[in-house]
């Protein structure tokens, strides 16, 4: 039961960066690359993100 929580936080705060990083203006091709990224690397990836790259991804995806 625990496991299918921590799951479902994942799941949300996924959908959550992935809707944050495609709100940003910047070439399409890199923030879909930014996205499928923290998809494939799940908790790595939202780590990277919320702790270091969320104000960050602006600059990059230009």
């Amino acid at each position: 039961m625990i496991g299918f929580i921590i799951w479902i936080i994942g799941l949300v705060l996924t959908i959550k960066a992935g809707m944050e990083i495609w709100k940003t203006n910047g070439d399409m091709a890199k923030k879909l690359l930014f996205i499928v990224l923290i998809i494939i690397t799940s908790w790595l990836g939202l780590a990277f993100y919320y702790f270091y790259a969320k104000d960050k991804v602006a600059e990059w995806v230009k």
